[in-house]
């Protein structure tokens, strides 16, 4: 679990495999699909996932209070919802998902963080590099057993609409937007409604399947994301927000932070759900 002497939040295929029995290791699902992309992603768990692998439902494990997607929830609700699932204090807590890594796995490990998770990881590549290794997988979804979760809310990993309106004076904070570069400059519809469209004023712009390699789904080498944070203006040695569509790829550049030596990296939760279709939210257009 360590890469270049520095504290990985990647595992590896083969580390996965080497210790999918371990007593203490708990193996989660948290794939999540885009609406539109006709795929269900419950129903794809049900039909295929790594032995053992609970599912961590990303639209149910959240906030219902509000009409935003996904949002995080109380710590007393995410407590109850992963005690259900088995995952509690003491495990070694191993996400992944079946787009590779890139999307809900990095959501889901940066909520546990957020709830104070401190042995949590994503596999690197998740279920389709799994797959193409030809290791096992299983269709029969495992019975937990309720384990113990402790919440202890780390709230300078999250940021609001206060926040981030407060931001847009202070500039305190740099701001990354994750999304693809056509949603970022405002030519494209967002995946959904959204009254605005252009990105935060004051925002970078880093499309998240950036920080992957294309071919094998995997996050860049260490080397390779410092590189590319770097290109995009980034100051590593700067407080730093990660913003995106609904807050789920934006937990890939915590991720990737996390990877370079960053670990305190904040993720807007709103994101643009949220600042787009706000009437009192700022908007930029183009680069």
């Amino acid at each position: 679990m360590t890469k270049n002497a520095k504290p990985s939040a990647l595992v590896s295929t083969q580390w996965l495999a080497d210790h999918l029995s371990a007593p203490d290791v708990r193996v989660v699902d948290a794939t999540s699909f885009l609406p539109g992309s006709g795929r269900d992603a419950a129903a794809e768990y049900r039909e295929c996932h790594i032995p053992g692998a609970v599912f961590f439902d990303i639209d149910d494990i959240a906030d219902h209070s509000t009409d935003l997607p996904h949002m995080l929830p109380a710590p007393e609700v995410f407590s109850s919802k992963v005690r259900k699932l088995g995952l509690g204090d003491g495990n070694t807590i191993v996400l992944y998902d079946a787009n590779g890594g890139g999307m809900a796995a990095a959501r889901a490990w940066w909520m546990f963080r957020v709830f104070g998770a401190r042995s949590v990881f994503v596999l690197d590549g998740g279920l389709p590099k799994w797959q193409r290794e030809g290791r096992p997988t299983e269709d029969i979804p495992p019975v937990p057993s309720p384990r113990h979760f402790t919440s202890r809310m780390n709230s300078t990993l999250v940021r609001s609409l206060k926040d981030m309106m407060a931001n847009l004076d202070s500039r305190r904070e740099q701001v990354v937007d994750v999304r693809a570069a056509p949603r970022y400059r405002g030519d494209a519809d967002e995946p959904r409604p959204s009254a605005k469209k252009g990105h935060i004023p004051g925002a970078a712009n880093l499309p998240w399947a950036d920080l992957y390699d294309p071919e094998a789904g995997t996050l860049l080498p260490p080397d390779r994301l410092r590189a590319r944070l770097e290109a995009a203006g980034i100051d590593l040695a700067r407080p730093l927000v990660a913003s995106c569509g609904t807050g789920v790829t934006a937990c890939t550049l915590a991720l990737a932070a996390h990877e370079v030596g960053k670990v305190d990296v904040a993720v807007y939760d709103g994101s643009w759900a949220e600042w787009g279709n706000h009437p009192d939210t700022p908007v930029d257009q183009g680069e």
